[in-house]
């Protein structure tokens, strides 16, 4: 995508930014590995963790509720949260330590072996995301990221990767939007209609 985003464009130009977004084979494979791993965690009692920074830590506090409040069917409530709701601890840790370690030293406070953390970051390589997947991993917790532009640095830190395009943040957490949403409702179904949970 080499769009001049400096310049004036109007609305066609703006939804041809977005023309051919989610026709990728491969997110397929990726959501049904971020599924499974979801899964695998609930049904062990574990706990699903989300961040991110900016419009991304939105996402995370949103696909935590999705989890934790319903998505579409009434069941009973799923261990998820994002890290990025405790300001008292986002302000201490970034006053205390530097921005770079808001989320990781939560990872070190509450995430157990076995738990999930989703990082989410457009560009893959901020720091307190990637520094964040690094602690999880460190005590044995499943780290997925949500990124884009080929990747970036937190991808050497992640079992699983749903790689967004290529373009502006916004574009890329257009994609992150709508995949997480199928990743809550696969997830939602197979505890429902196979474990049967309500």
């Amino acid at each position: 995508m080499t769009t001049d985003y400096k310049a004036q464009r109007d609305f066609n130009a703006l939804l041809a930014d977005r023309r051919g977004l989610l026709d990728s084979p491969r997110y397929r494979e990726q959501v049904e590995a971020i599924v499974d791993a979801v899964v695998t965690a609930l049904r062990a009692g574990k706990r699903i963790y989300w961040c991110g920074n900016g419009g991304s830590a939105a996402e995370a506090q949103h696909m935590a509720a999705e989890l934790s409040g319903r998505y579409l069917r009434e069941r009973r409530g799923l261990n998820s949260e994002a890290l990025s709701v405790n300001t008292s601890t986002l302000t201490c840790v970034g006053n205390d330590y530097g921005y770079d370690y808001i989320f990781s030293r939560q990872v070190e406070a509450f995430v157990q072996p076995g738990d999930v953390l989703i990082g989410m970051t457009t560009s893959g390589t901020s720091k307190n995301i990637v520094l964040a997947m690094e602690a999880a991993r460190a005590k044995g917790a499943v780290t997925i990221a949500f990124t884009g532009n080929g990747g970036g640095t937190i991808v050497d830190h992640s079992d699983l990767v749903l790689l967004g395009p290529d373009g502006y943040a916004a574009i890329v957490q257009e994609v992150h939007q709508v995949m997480a949403h199928i990743v809550c409702d696969l997830v939602e179904q197979r505890l429902m209609f196979e474990d049967g949970i309500a």
